[in-house]
């Protein structure tokens, strides 16, 4: 039997892929983090089936009830907050599945990140402004960073931030980033990113921090910060320019057209 790792998306029940939800529904087991994934998405799962909340289990328990479903002949959905890629603990999950023979695939999500953006109404790469996105937290006392990934390293970049997991830390989040983005840097933070009690709130790296204590927002929020979130006067896209070549029916890379590839 197999193991789905299923991106359960932001929060949001409707924005569970197609795939996610035809996979949920066919798996006699799921286990989910009941903190963060909405309750509205286990009416999909078929009758009968066995739910385990897996917001008190700890990673032995939860391995003891994957490869338990697993040998007794059941399909088992893992489902998971995001998109299983950033910040969701499954790459120790799936070491322990494969030191059991356990097979198991990966059905993505809408990430945090994407949610928060289409809540600010913003593209984050802008022609000419921005092109880079870096995703990314801060050392916490539990989990240190790796060397080099430190705020004031990746700030040095000038890119758009996103990080997760750090509304509690906001003051310590400027504090390493006015150096390098100034205090006019558009920055925002989203809370709840596509539920009912979403909220936005939009300002600079300067004034970002005040609103979010005063608002309290201390968790399940994403902070973003980068030119890119305020950019009004930028260059239109190669993508859709008259100046593009689409006579040839070739993408262009670069201002110049794409050779096809050989048969």
């Amino acid at each position: 039997m197999t193991v789905y790792f299923i991106g359960a998306g932001p929060g949001a029940a409707d924005l569970i892929t197609v795939r996610g939800a035809r996979t949920l529904a066919a798996c006699q087991v799921c286990l989910y983090a009941g903190s963060l994934v909405p309750k509205e998405l286990l009416a999909e799962c078929p009758p009968g089936a066995r739910l385990v909340d897996t917001a008190d289990l700890d990673l032995d328990a939860i391995e003891r009830e994957l490869v338990a479903a697993h040998e007794a002949g059941h399909d088992v959905a893992r489902l998971h907050s995001g998109d299983p890629s950033v910040f969701s603990a499954v790459a120790e999950q799936m070491r322990r599945l494969d030191a059991h023979g356990v097979p198991y695939e990966v059905v993505p999500g809408v990430p945090a990140f994407a949610a928060a953006a289409a809540a600010l109404k913003r593209e984050l790469t802008v022609p000419t402004v921005g092109q880079t996105v870096i995703l990314t937290r801060i050392a916490q006392q539990a989990t240190p960073m790796p060397a080099g990934e430190d705020l004031a390293t990746l700030g040095a970049s000038g890119a758009l931030l996103v990080l997760h997991l750090g509304a509690r830390y906001v003051d310590r989040i400027v504090g390493e980033l006015l150096p390098h983005y100034g205090a006019e840097c558009p920055a925002a933070v989203v809370a709840y990113a596509s539920r009912e009690n979403e909220l936005v709130l939009r300002g600079t790296l300067g004034d970002i921090a005040e609103q979010v204590k005063a608002a309290g927002v201390l968790r399940t929020a994403v902070i973003l910060v980068g030119r890119t979130l305020g950019a009004s006067q930028f260059r239109d896209s190669h993508l859709y320019s008259t100046e593009r070549d689409r006579a040839s029916g070739s993408e262009s890379c670069g201002g110049r057209p794409r050779s096809s590839p050989r048969p």
